[in-house]
């Protein structure tokens, strides 16, 4: 039988680096490794088995420098001599430095051998999402928003140990104070000592006597937090902002975790934004179009004049540079893009109809280039 690629094995190329052997190999082993077959069937469970052999032995010879010379310059880890003196599959050295077989225990099941963590799990605070709803003023200007939650705190009283004072506080007998217990399992590999949470401490390694009665032994309360939001000016819808440590209260000395903030700005009714740019629609008369002129055009930083030249067309687009949204941390500001529509009058006089029709008249057909174009190509009269 052939022999299997080793790089074809881990999903990588022959190029591949240290790390990038290291974090295949990780994810090749933690998908095929057999404690997850457990319930299985046979036949699928040996393959699982066969394959997990096969990616810890790839791993095994690509993260030994000697032996991944030696399988790329002749296809096998023992040099010339292929197969010989092999022996076998080697799982020791596949932990050397990249943190191999035990590593995986550990992040998948909680423990190799043997491991000690140091005393009770800390466990970070959860984030907490706050919406806030600006308007499209708000959003381009900037604003201060003061805003209130309810998030979960260390009890005042007890300072998060849960007990009533510290003669509360006894040490777990079934840890010891450690938090965890050891358990032994049996693996195809043999038996693998595994360290889980204690069932009577759930990882605190003390058991209380007496709760607090603040808050009745949870250690936490829950109280509303004031903060003034200081949004700038830019901000876009469905943007976050982060203030870290604002969140929910640890435990075991875990972090706080943070105050997320999502930006929700209301649609304008005359800007649409793309980016930093504003766009706008703007109807014009057919005078203004014909002979040009000075426009009053909206922006959001007021009213400003804007030349336009004669003959401009509808849907024409004009670029008003530095006149839409302010950049976030920058001084600089996107551009206003106005696309003008000529409007044709209506309800006119009968001495209206009567003037244009002689203005028509008047008229040379080539005067209407795009008509022109268009009939010349399409209307055959």
């Amino acid at each position: 039988m052939a022999k299997k690629d080793y790089y074809e094995l881990l999903g990588v190329s022959k190029n591949a680096t240290d790390d990038e052997l290291k974090k295949a190999y990780r994810n090749m082993a933690k998908k095929y490794h057999p404690d997850r077959f457990s319930t299985a069937p046979e036949a699928e469970r040996k393959n699982a088995e066969e394959k997990f052999k096969e990616i810890n032995h790839a791993y095994d010879v690509l993260s030994d420098k000697q032996k991944r010379t030696a399988y790329d310059t002749y296809g096998d880890e023992n040099g010339p001599m292929g197969g010989a003196g092999n022996g076998g599959y080697s799982w020791s050295s596949s932990t050397g430095g990249f943190g191999g077989f035990e590593d995986i225990l550990n992040d998948l099941f909680g423990g190799g051998s043997s491991r000690r963590r140091g005393g009770p799990q800390r466990v970070d605070g959860d984030d907490i999402g706050i919406r806030i709803n600006l308007t499209f003023e708000e959003a381009y200007n900037g604003v201060a928003k003061p805003i209130s939650f309810t998030r979960v705190e260390n009890c005042p009283i007890c300072n998060g140990t849960g007990a009533k004072d510290a003669n509360s506080v006894k040490t777990c007998t079934k840890c010891n104070g450690t938090g965890y217990i050891k358990q032994v399992q049996r693996t195809i590999f043999g038996q693998t000592v595994v360290e889980n949470v204690c069932p009577d401490c759930n990882g605190t390694g003390k058991i209380i006597t007496e709760k607090c009665k603040n808050c009745k032994g949870t250690g936490t309360v829950k109280q509303q937090k004031n903060l003034t939001i200081n949004i700038p000016a830019g901000i876009n819808d469905g943007q976050t902002m982060t203030y870290r440590g604002e969140g929910n209260a640890g435990k075991n000395g875990g972090q706080n975790g943070d105050a997320v903030i999502l930006i929700n700005v209301a649609r304008s009714e005359l800007y649409k934004r793309d980016g930093d740019d504003l766009y706008i629609t703007m109807p014009i008369s057919f005078y203004d179009a014909t002979f040009g002129g000075k426009l009053s055009i909206p922006t959001m930083k007021g009213l400003i004049k804007y030349a336009i030249p004669e003959g401009t067309q509808t849907n024409t687009k004009f670029r008003l540079k530095g006149y839409g949204m302010k950049k976030l941390r920058s001084e600089n500001y996107g551009d206003l893009y106005v696309t003008v529509v000529v409007e044709t009058p209506t309800n006119l006089t009968k001495a209206q109809f009567e003037s244009l029709e002689k203005f028509e008249n008047s008229l040379e057909r080539n005067q209407y280039r795009q008509k022109k174009r268009f009939d010349d190509k399409y209307i055959k009269e």
